[in-house]
């Protein structure tokens, strides 16, 4: 039976390692319906490169369609503050008002601000290892991996220090409600840190209006072009969506890339006998088993793409994972290569809604890598980690090791 007629993206098995499955369906089915989930699902990268940059597909449908015509239910009143979110944030919006928000933003968040953030770091990595050093081993997520970008999106943002601790419970739950498989309970907890984070964030907001620091929160309450600003449930969801974004595509980056590099460990020599290749190792981590392995888009007009008709108010699913391993564009794709260059990966995505964190992402993964292998070089797992129970967010629950 062909492959993609016994897909699916809940199985526990496909979940631990999708990619013979992710495989499979890009050779046998670059392109497929898929009845239990309603959506198409799309593998190949020619075609993600392609579909993600067409402007007939969209995050958004409801502003052309209502929910009523697409067959889904009445928004439930109780999610109100997981919807505030979304209906705020860039991630969810399409031109012109996706434009507006990300100039405004872009004007505050820049190149300049993400680089004077590098000492920064490199000071909250050597802290951190400085805690575990003579312990001889530790859990390289609990210790190092979770604690470093949230602590740098807490001090990017101007977060106090007391209550930096609240961020990352807070984003693991919004964030769970992304996946394919999400339940009544996950969704409950979702709002109610959707409810938590968007007060705190509120009460802050309106301190930084009155009294400007120097950070993020105040750059973006004070922002303007052309007369208009950030409304301050859309600084809100901005601010929410540097830390769900960012910390979780870091983390997950973190763990599945360094697994992968302790199991090649021929690839693993290599990076600390040749450091110079430290950048393109990185970018083969995020290839290789990369963190964001869904991405969906409404189909907004009846369209044909290679013989299949897209209707308007489907869905098309596509699959980062698959299409990083996509053996038309990465020679030997399911290699591990440190030294892959070029390495056009889309973990980060492609078109209007390529990654607002991406540099910052690639900055703190580098120098978080860097330093745990100059100053712990002999790291060795004490078992091997598990993955979550999820497929959109790929990650492992936890990483155990001993240097």
């Amino acid at each position: 039976m062909p492959t993609y007629l016994e897909f699916d993206p809940n199985d526990a098995a496909f979940m631990r390692n999708p990619y013979p499955v992710l495989n499979a369906l890009r050779e046998e089915a670059p392109i497929f319906w898929h009845e239990a989930t309603g959506m198409w699902f799309v593998s190949r990268y020619d075609d993600l490169y392609t579909l993600l940059r067409d402007r007939r597909l969209g995050r958004q449908i409801t502003h052309i369609m209502p929910r009523e015509a697409l067959g889904l239910p009445p928004r439930n009143p109780d999610y109100a503050p997981f919807y505030m979110l979304s209906d705020n944030s860039m991630f969810d919006k399409e031109p012109p008002d996706h434009t507006r928000i990300k100039n405004l933003v872009h004007k505050v968040f820049t190149p300049r601000r993400v680089e004077s953030l590098r000492g920064q770091i490199q000071q909250i990595a050597d802290d951190l290892l400085d805690a575990v050093e003579s312990r001889g081993e530790m859990d390289l997520l609990e210790d190092y991996a979770v604690p470093l970008p949230v602590m740098v999106i807490a001090a990017l943002l101007g977060v106090p220090e007391a209550d930096r601790h609240k961020l990352r419970p807070w984003s693991a739950d919004i964030v769970r409600m992304f996946e394919l498989n999400h339940t009544e309970e996950t969704a409950q907890q979702a709002v109610r840190a959707a409810q938590e984070f968007t007060d705190y964030l509120r009460a802050l907001s309106r301190q930084r209006r009155d009294d400007p620091r120097d950070d993020l929160i105040s750059a973006l309450a004070a922002v303007e072009d052309d007369g208009d600003t950030l409304s301050e449930d859309e600084l809100i969801a901005t601010c929410v969506l540097l830390l769900n974004a960012g910390h979780e595509a870091t983390v997950n980056g973190f763990g599945n890339g360094m697994l992968a590099l302790l199991n090649h460990p021929e690839q693993l020599e290599r990076l600390k006998t040749h450091p110079e290749l430290l950048r393109t190792t990185v970018e083969e981590m995020l290839r290789y088993d990369a963190p964001l392995q869904l991405f969906r888009r409404w189909v907004l007009e009846d369209m044909t793409y290679r013989g299949h008709d897209f209707k308007l108010g489907q869905e098309i699913a596509f699959l980062f994972g698959a299409a990083n391993r996509d053996p038309e564009t990465f020679t030997q794709p399911n290699t591990f290569d440190i030294a892959r260059d070029p390495n056009p990966h889309i973990t980060f995505g492609v078109g209007i809604h390529y990654c607002l964190g991406a540099p910052l992402a690639r900055m703190e993964l580098n120098i978080s890598f860097a330093t745990l292998l100059r100053r712990l070089p002999h790291l060795e797992l004490i078992e091997e980690p598990r993955f979550k129970p999820s497929f959109v967010l790929r990650g492992l629950e936890a990483f155990h090791v001993c240097f």
